[in-house]
């Protein structure tokens, strides 16, 4: 089995990209109610701030810090991606290694871990996450895309409405913590 290594920093600031199994689909943004569900009922049980996030079709960025003392970002990952997937109807596709397990094949198994070093790598993953539908060619403002935490960005005026309207601009500061 592989050796996976994951940094844990207790009361760090993390960016994570989680996918779904099948890349195609577009099973978060058809579900997002029963994502922002899970999210907030694993919240509700184990805090995290969310900082900044965006769910597109198939995969999902987001920056969470963890309270002081607390590093255990995996144990919600596990919640979140199993409070949402017990909300869907049964059904799916499942490789043999997956019905060996038990599992469902709703999401891809691991997912992409940084710990955030300073500020400014915080403001760039940051800018990065809300310009993500952009880059994707979803949409072709950052504003037009309603599955993005830059709408709350935008109210407590840490960006421009038309930021990154035309298209992707990278050099924007968008402050201390969203």
């Amino acid at each position: 089995m592989t050796d996976y290594r994951r940094n844990f920093i207790p009361g760090g600031s993390y960016f994570f990209t989680v996918a779904m199994a099948e890349r195609s689909g577009r099973l978060l943004v058809d579900n997002i109610e029963l994502l922002r569900r899970a999210v907030s009922d694993v919240k509700s049980e184990l805090p995290f701030e969310l900082v900044a996030m965006v769910v597109l079709p198939e995969h999902l960025h987001c920056v969470w810090t963890l309270p002081a003392g607390d590093a255990d970002y995996p144990l919600r990952w596990k919640k979140i991606k199993a409070l949402f997937s017990r909300g869907l109807p049964k059904g799916e596709r499942r490789s043999a290694s997956r019905i060996t397990k038990g599992e469902r094949e709703i999401w891809q198994r691991r997912y992409w871990e940084h710990t955030l070093r300073n500020e400014d790598d915080l403001r760039r993953h940051v800018d990065y996450i809300h310009v993500n539908p952009v880059k994707h060619g979803l949409v072709r403002s950052v504003k037009e895309w309603p599955y993005s935490t830059f709408h709350r960005c935008v109210r407590q005026g840490l960006y421009p409405d038309d930021w990154a309207g035309g298209g992707v601009d990278m050099e924007h500061d968008c402050g201390e913590r969203v």
